[in-house]
């Protein structure tokens, strides 16, 4: 049997989960404390719980069909000023020169309350016969000064990087960790793109480090695929490109646990919250896509595209605020700053005549409750408590505790406020939950999700103490993943590879947008995707002159029957109507090519006192297995063959296409084929529509049966 090893870095364990290749089902999880003293650094936890769960599993090293690692460690840097100083060579000429200077001067860029990233600069002409001698003079004045990686910057290096790789060849015959900005961004905007480029600097040493220590180890285990490492988008990278750009796992934690839901959970559309003991991780996921944005690092922008995760300071360890006696809010200070022990954990005989009292566990911290029981024992009331008490953790969750101390530890408080022990803990839950669904309708509203299909979906420990009631508070659907507190893990397991390219191009031709969409894809092969695997979507921005093009593959071919057996019809339309919540007799096949679905119903509304009615049809693609695969408010379905399918593409697209006064706006069009859907949303006229679905549909024949799915731009 071909297994899967995912590996998660977190700051306190070191977690292991193993996949069959096969099936993608859990086989086993084992956890060490994370190595941070060792001389090895994290590579030793790494080893170590490589080793466990091979061992406790009877796995040899060929049997590894795909091991991957996530880690805490480029983030753990900035947040915690772990960098060393970084050296900026500036390239330019003339004026242009001097904009660059003052482009390129970066100082301090803060990065906590009393740590910051220190640059220096020297500046290079550009254009003369001495340019090498005088970038080694650079670099060496640089080193004098205490910088230990160098960043190599000039303008529009995007369209000539000759000079910024000479001076990264200088650098790396004199051992300096180096990069330049043309390797982290293809995007204009010098500013940003130095930044960034200094940001990815400035941990280069430290990621080299245990980038080396880390593939050594594996390598010395006997296993010969290649490790893998998680990006902060949700994707993974080899190890040589971390080399690189290591920038690129900053973030790699919450974008695991994202992984974990779009590849364990098949989630389509979606809000993922991981849940801690601390604060939860909330991110949106559309159209099987995970939802991405550009970092920031000290306030500043970057050319970083991450994923786009919010935090809220509320986790199963939260706290129950105080103000004049009463419950006034939940968190953020959770118990184990507090240095107490969990109410919801004790032993029923420990929680004897508890006694309100409260507790500050930082001076400059409002009163949160507690209970002093008559043995001296100190208990704080938790949101895990809480979530216990109301009846939202099931047996044999992970948060799932003892009632009966729980109820004990929590008597008091709900005698204070003239309420049961059951109504205070709903409270508590009410209060949290204001937090969280403030986030929750942000994104929603951000990334204009439909609330009808869209599946709130928990992860992480304390995924029941946030979850279940959250979603009955905004009237979701919810659920928790399989394996919830794993899932990170497993999204390291079985996240894909995936690479990103950005370039500035006013007005693109079909042949600029074909050279974004062919980086792209020679990049994730590069990272290691199998390239009869790469899929690639492509988007152009004109307020920004920007193509984007992202690139999404696996190591392998992943074309099998996971669930090894296809549904009926039937029972895929059953599914479909329970998502969306109709019965299943008003669903109507609107068209199929026998691996994929478009299923939809009528649905009518009257306004104006039902003089005026508006009719829709709410439209879900779903595959064989029974996973949808998009969905649209409204959406209309057509079916072609592979003969004709670019005529029934320009009269679908020219009868959507809306006129106002900013001018067209084209729909959102996709074409399925076989099990492929190539998405043509983000472009901007029929030209690039048909020039690039010529690409994806290289190797349709004329006898193929295509199917075409239009909405409006804003669905």
């Amino acid at each position: 049997m071909k297994v899967r090893i995912g590996i998660d870095v977190g700051g306190t364990f070191t977690d292991a989960a193993l996949i069959n290749n096969d099936t993608f089902e859990l086989i086993s999880t084992v956890k060490t404390p994370t190595t941070h003293e060792d001389k090895a650094g994290v590579a030793a936890g790494i080893v170590q719980v490589l080793k466990s769960i091979m061992e406790k599993n009877n796995v040899s090293p060929e049997d590894v069909a795909f091991i991957s690692h996530g880690t805490t460690q480029a983030t753990n840097a900035l947040l915690e000023g772990d960098v060393v100083k970084v050296g900026i060579v500036t390239i330019g000429k003339g004026m242009e020169g001097a904009k660059s200077k003052s482009d390129t001067a970066m100082g301090e860029i803060p990065l906590t309350a009393t740590k910051q990233l220190c640059s220096e600069n020297e500046y290079v002409e550009s254009d003369t016969e001495h340019f090498c001698e005088d970038a080694a003079k650079a670099i060496a004045a640089l080193k004098e000064k205490g910088c230990k990686a160098v960043v190599a910057a000039e303008a529009f290096s995007v369209d000539r990087p000759e000079n910024e790789n000479t001076v990264l060849n200088l650098c790396r015959q004199e051992g300096v960790a180096a990069t330049a900005t043309n390797e982290i961004s293809k995007l204009y905007g010098l500013k940003v793109r130095t930044r960034t480029a200094v940001v990815n600097a400035s941990i280069m040493p430290k990621m080299l480090d245990a980038a080396n220590m880390t593939e050594d180890s594996i390598k010395k285990t006997g296993i010969k695929t290649p490790l893998m490492v998680m990006r902060c988008d949700g994707g993974v990278m080899t190890v040589e490109e971390v080399r690189k750009r290591p920038i690129l796992t900053i973030l790699s934690g919450p974008a695991a646990g994202v992984a974990g839901a779009l590849m364990y959970e098949k989630l389509t559309n979606g809000i993922f919250l991981e849940v801690g003991g601390t604060s939860t991780d909330i991110s949106c996921i559309k159209d099987g896509k995970v939802m991405v944005k550009y970092a920031e690092v000290g306030g500043h922008k970057t050319f970083l595209t991450s994923l786009d995760v919010r935090t809220v300071g509320i986790g199963g360890g939260s706290m129950m605020q105080m103000e004049n006696g009463k419950l006034a809010d939940v968190g953020p200070r959770s118990v184990h700053i507090a240095g107490l022990g969990y109410e919801v954990y004790a032993k029923s005989e420990e929680i004897e005549n508890p006694v309100l009292c409260l507790i500050r566990p930082v001076q400059s911290d409002p009163e949160y409750a507690c209970v002093q029981c008559a043995n001296g024992k100190k208990y704080a009331l938790s949101l895990a408590g809480a979530a216990n008490l109301a009846g939202y953790v099931p047996e044999g969750d992970y948060a799932r505790g003892n009632l009966e101390a729980a109820r004990k530890a929590w008597k008091p408080l709900a005698d204070a406020m003239g309420l049961s022990v059951e109504e205070t803990a709903r409270e508590a839950l009410r209060l949290s939950a204001l937090k969280n669904a403030k986030v929750v309708k942000a994104l929603l509203e951000d990334y204009n999700m439909d609330a009808r299909t869209t599946m709130l979906v928990g992860g992480g420990g304390g995924a029941s103490a946030v979850v279940p009631h959250l979603g009955e508070a905004l009237q979701l659907k919810y659920k928790n993943a399989k394996n919830a507190p794993v899932i990170s893990t497993i999204g390291v397991a079985l996240a894909m590879i995936r690479d990103t390219v950005e370039r500035t191009i006013p007005n693109p031709t079909q042949q600029d947008i074909l050279a974004v969409r062919r980086e792209a894809e020679e990049r994730a092969i590069k990272s290691g995707a199998s390239p009869e695997t790469v899929e690639v979507s492509v988007e152009v921005d004109a307020t920004k002159n920007m193509v984007r093009a992202i690139a999404i593959g696996t190591t392998e071919l992943r074309s099998r029957d996971l669930t090894n057996r296809r549904l009926s019809e039937e029972e895929i339309k059953k599914k479909v109507a329970e998502n969306m919540n109709v019965p299943s007799g008003e669903l109507f096949t609107a068209a199929s090519n026998g691996l994929m679905y478009t299923m939809q119903y009528k649905s009518v509304k009257k306004k104006f006192f039902g003089l005026i009615k508006k009719v829709t049809k709410p439209t879900s693609l779903v595959d064989e297995e029974g996973i949808i695969r998009l969905q649209k408010r409204d959406g209309k379905v057509y079916a072609c063959d592979g003969k004709n399918w670019e005529n029934t593409l320009l009269k679908v697209t020219d009868s959507m296409t809306e006129y106002n006064d900013g001018g067209r706006t084209l729909p959102n069009v996709y074409l399925i084929f076989g099990k492929r859907i190539i998405d043509l949303s983000g472009l901007l006229d029929e030209e690039q529509m048909t020039s690039l679905a010529r690409v994806e549909l290289a190797a349709v024949r004329e006898d193929d049966t295509l199917m075409i799915l239009c909405s409006a731009r804003t669905d």
